[in-house]
């Protein structure tokens, strides 16, 4: 068993005697470090001669006075150093500050105070440059700038570092030093002198030198042997330490002689106390009260309307406690943001304002600030004469020439008081909504006039407010506000129209000048033609553009052609051709058309690029009609826009001109920048879908008319084609206003009354008496039960996966539409969607075939569209096995006049068409039935159709009908087109309006 010798120590006891007992070999003796101590000294620096350059740059202080022949000594500075205790004191040895960070292993230093130590170094030399000639032995407590030296010094003594003075002196730490200015009845006159007390104790500030800014140090020059420092219970700046140092070393004190003393009191005393503290020690002085201290408010005008403000407190006496600014200051006189303040004395901080913040305080603030007592107000720069302006504010309305095309520079003329005020400068501020607006010249004026009021519901209603500006700041107004210019005549006291709008405002309001038929016009011109040629003759005249939107059939391009031919017959015209823009297929009836009409015309078509033919400008030489598609033009439009810059075209005339409805399209760019005197859209459908194709048409023929996309949306699109109840895509509609009947009432009045003057339409009703009658009927079809069957199955699938997907139905609409495409072929013949179906016969095949035999035994003629060209190839071949000869035209056609031709002239009693190619450029009143394979959500798609036959030239009833089969997307399609169909008869037909936007709840009512 072992013994308690032989047994192992516990753990637990070999960690304590490791912590608490020497380690073994080794007495407690032996392990002590040598201790360190910081030595005081009080050193003459050595001034630098010529004979003496190098060596020490101090000396100790030995109490024998300084040479009057070394200039620069004499200065004495308190010095410290590192020194280690050795057996017969305290040495410094081998130590310096230099090598003191790598001496701790070598001399055994106390670790924590060789820390402290190299601390102490590290945060002197961190303020200090290094330069040239330094004494590296000594760190010089004048040089200190932290005031953590106290810190540190009293850190000294927690860790046993005695302060040793040299040759025996004494240093002691005392507590808190204050220095003042003393004055004292001497004699005839005041003498004054600092006055330093350590701890309360007046000490000879000839005996004091500067720690930094922060401290003080006493010394004897005769008998250096005691030392004290002490911190300054407030920091010296570098006044009050050059005070110090030119009344503490003169030999004798200043002294103000008793003619001085009036002036001394009055002029200097006041600045002294700013600096230092300021007493008697005797009484024998008596000291006038601190003045006051007085708030200054600087404020600096600069152009432009611009002040800024900066505040402070002057001539503050020496710990004097200053009041709070709002102590001073009335709260009324300044805004509240100003006042904010984080004690007594504390001022704002610079503040700069401008415009009519800097009138009103002006105006208002700064008189009282300059009457308060205590408070002293400084301008600089030229003070404006902030005046407001409170007549009756007067309006002066004018119009003259625009360098614009379609613009007049609108002079609108405000004064008040006599004074003009911009227009540009206060409709900016109508607009934004301001309620008064500042004057170059200083003057404000109130726009809660009531006055101003009807002008600003105008001015917003009229258009943006960058159509306004110019570089010049002058407003302009588009030649087609026709209705702008009525509504400022009624605001203004005076309006003065340039003579050229006054004669185009009296036509827009009466009626055009009746133009009589062109002589060289071969054709009878109808009363309605007629009426249309003076309607645009009346748009060429002021060099307007517009819209001639008749029904389908009416002859739209006989009265541009008309309009051509008045021109050409005008005695004096230069000859410059119009050009006419249309789809690729109708360009050959554009020259037949004109050849049959207006023979002496010269026309040319353009069918090619000019890479392929001649350029553009040799055939617009001699030409008065020159005739391309939207594809060459998109392609060709420099060549194009070429003519236009050197005034080439008389006008351009776009045909079927829905085909630049869309602003984003790069054909709708061309045509909107190419330069014409008169711009003409020729469209019976110039809306289609959604009033933003409208607007598109009149940002090429009339820019100005109406507002930006953005605003025309906010203000006419949202309001009229909203559905009701405020559902858009079947969500709330959010933050909008809800849409009533009345704001759709209101907006649509007033969309037809802009567009009215510059939009011309007549429909068959109105003007064709006697086209015959047009029959329209729907036939429902019922699909076969195999059919049927199908059909069912694939709508419950499509309607699962289109319910997910409309909740968010702008990302996903190529795939709703997909599947709403998939179903309307599904609807009319299985082996549409798929081979595998060709053995599901279709329902509606048998039911046309049957129709189509009973029109052809009765000598009829029949058109036959549809919007999938895959159907119309399976008719065309089951109609071919019955033995029925058929016309066929589509996207692909090559020889479309061909396929015309064996229609009106050959046996063909059946001219299949799809609605796509079918649906313009057509004149077939040979056939007198029209069936319409597949219902279109667009109405105005079947409308063009239909015309194809339904025109001027018909002489026999029109039969039209809509093959639906029933219980299927079809006859969803059918209701919704009825209600898409009603904003374009709301817009150009004043009839009723409804909503036209297929949205999320659209789909839905189609699969459900």
């Amino acid at each position: 068993m072992p013994t308690e010798e032989t047994a192992p120590r516990p753990e637990w006891r070999e960690a304590l005697d490791g912590y608490l007992l020497p380690a073994p070999g080794g007495s407690a003796a032996d392990s002590q470090p040598t201790a360190l101590g910081l030595q005081f000294e009080l050193r003459e620096l050595i001034a630098r001669t010529t004979y003496r350059w190098n060596g020490p740059t101090s000396k100790a202080v030995t109490g024998r006075s300084r040479k009057d022949d070394e200039p620069g000594s004499g200065e004495y500075r308190l010095g410290v150093r590192p020194v280690t205790r050795t057996g017969r004191g305290w040495a410094r040895g081998a130590l310096t500050w230099s090598n003191l960070p790598h001496k701790q292993r070598q001399l055994e230093l106390d670790p924590a105070q060789h820390r402290w130590f190299s601390q102490f170094v590290a945060l002197h030399r961190a303020g200090v440059a290094a330069t040239a000639g330094q004494d590296l032995d000594w760190v010089f407590l004048d040089e200190f700038a932290n005031p953590v030296l106290w810190a540190l010094l009293q850190q000294a003594g927690e860790l046993d570092v005695p302060f040793v003075g040299s040759g025996g002196a004494t240093v002691t730490v005392a507590g808190r030093a204050s220095l003042a200015l003393d004055l004292v009845r001497h004699g005839d006159g005041l003498r004054m002198a600092p006055s330093l007390t350590i701890d309360g104790v007046p000490v000879e500030v000839r005996r004091a030198g500067a720690i930094g800014m922060h401290g003080v140090h006493l010394f004897d020059p005769a008998a250096p042997r005691s030392l004290v420092l002490a911190e300054l219970d407030e920091p010296l700046d570098a006044e009050r330490l050059r005070l110090l140092k030119a009344l503490g070393r003169n030999d004798a004190p200043v002294v103000v002689p008793e003619e001085g003393e009036a002036e001394f009191l009055r002029d200097y005393l006041p600045e002294l106390r700013e600096r230092l503290e300021v007493g008697s020690s005797d009484g024998s002085v008596a000291l006038p009260p601190p003045a006051p201290p007085a708030l200054v408010l600087t404020a600096a005008f600069s152009p432009g309307h611009v002040l800024r403000l900066d505040w402070a407190w002057e001539r503050l006496p020496r710990g004097a406690i200053v009041p709070a600014l709002a102590a001073v200051l009335p709260a009324d006189l300044l805004p509240a943001e100003w006042m904010h303040e984080t004690g007594p004395g504390a001022v704002p901080e610079p503040a700069t304002i401008s415009d009519l913040d800097a009138a009103d305080f002006v105006s208002g603030v700064l008189p009282e600030l300059e009457r308060l007592p205590g408070v002293r107000v400084v301008v600089t720069g030229a003070r404006p004469d902030y005046r407001e302006l409170t007549g009756t504010p007067r309006l002066t309305v004018t119009t003259v020439p625009s360098d614009r095309t379609d613009w007049f520079d609108l002079g609108v003329v405000v004064t008040v008081d006599g004074r003009r005020v911009p227009f540009g400068q206060l409709f900016k501020a109508l607009a934004s909504g301001k309620r008064r607006i500042l004057l170059a010249d200083g003057r404000h004026l109130h726009l809660t006039h009531p006055a101003f009021g009807p002008l600003k519901a105008l001015l917003e209603e009229a258009m943006e407010l960058t159509e306004w500006e110019t570089a010049a700041a002058t407003p302009s107004i588009s030649r087609y506000r026709t209705e702008l210019w009525a509504e400022l005549e009624d605001l203004a006291d005076e309006a003065q129209p340039a003579v050229q709008w006054r004669r185009m405002l009296e036509e827009v309001r009466g009626a055009p000048e009746p133009v009589a038929k062109p002589a060289g016009l071969q054709a009878d011109l109808r009363p309605y033609q007629q009426d249309g040629l003076a309607w645009l003759a009346f748009l060429h005249r002021h060099g307007l553009g517009g819209v001639l939107a008749d029904d389908m059939g009416l002859g739209k391009t006989l009265q541009c052609l008309a309009l051509v031919q008045h021109l050409a017959e005008q005695p004096g015209r230069e000859r410059r051709p119009f050009l006419v823009v249309a789809p690729t297929s109708v360009v050959s009836n554009w020259a037949a058309e004109a050849a049959r009409f207006t023979p002496g015309l010269v026309v040319r078509t353009v069918t090619a690029t000019e890479a392929k033919a001649s350029p553009v400008a040799e055939v617009a030489v001699g030409a008065d009609v020159v005739v391309t598609s939207y594809a060459l033009l998109r392609l060709d439009v420099d060549a194009y826009q070429q003519v236009g810059r050197s005034d080439g075209w008389a006008g351009l005339i776009l045909d079927e001109a829905q085909m630049v409805k869309n602003p984003a399209s790069r054909i709708h760019e061309c045509v909107r920048d190419l330069q014409a005197p008169v711009k003409l859209a020729v469209s019976g459908t110039p809306l289609e879908n959604s009033l933003t194709e409208l607007r598109a048409l009149f940002a090429v023929v009339a820019p100005g008319l109406l507002p930006s996309t953005r605003r025309f949306a906010e203000e006419y699109v949202r309001p009229i084609e909203q559905p009701p109840a405020g559902i858009r895509d079947g969500v709330g509609a959010g933050n909008a206003p809800a849409v009533t009947a009345e704001l759709r009432s209101e907006r649509l009045g007033r969309l037809r009354s802009r567009i009215r003057p510059f939009l011309l339409r007549r429909t068959k009703e109105q003007v064709a008496a006697d086209l015959p009658p047009k029959q329209e009927q729907v036939l429902a079809v019922d699909l076969a039960p195999a059919h049927r069957a199908l059909y069912d199955v694939w709508l419950q699938r499509e309607r699962r996966k289109l319910f997910d997907l409309l909740e968010d139905l702008n990302r996903n609409r190529f795939i709703v539409f997909r599947s709403l495409t998939l179903l309307r072929l599904l609807a009319l013949d299985p082996a549409l969607i798929g081979e595998q179906y060709a053995d599901t016969p279709g329902s509606k095949l048998p039911v046309l075939l049957e129709q189509l035999e009973d029109v052809l035994a009765e000598g009829h003629k029949a058109l036959v569209f549809s919007s999938f060209t895959s159907y119309l190839r399976i008719v065309e071949q089951r109609l071919a096995a019955a033995g029925i000869r058929t016309a066929y035209l589509d996207g692909t056609t090559r020889d479309r006049d061909g396929a015309i031709r064996d229609f009106r002239e050959g046996d063909a009693g059946v001219f299949l068409i799809s609605l796509k190619a079918g649906g313009f450029g057509l004149n077939l009143t040979e056939a007198d039935y029209v069936f319409l394979l597949d219902p279109w959500w667009n109405p105005a798609a079947e409308d063009q159709a239909i015309d194809r036959t339904h025109r001027i030239g018909q002489d026999k009833p029109v039969m039209v009908y809509r093959m639906v089969s029933a219980g299927t997307i079809e006859e969803k399609v059918m209701a919704l087109k009825a209600r898409k169909s009603a904003v374009f008869d709301a817009v150009l037909d004043d009839d009723e309006l409804f909503g036209s936007l297929l949205t999320a709840e659209d789909v839905r009512g189609l699969i459900t």
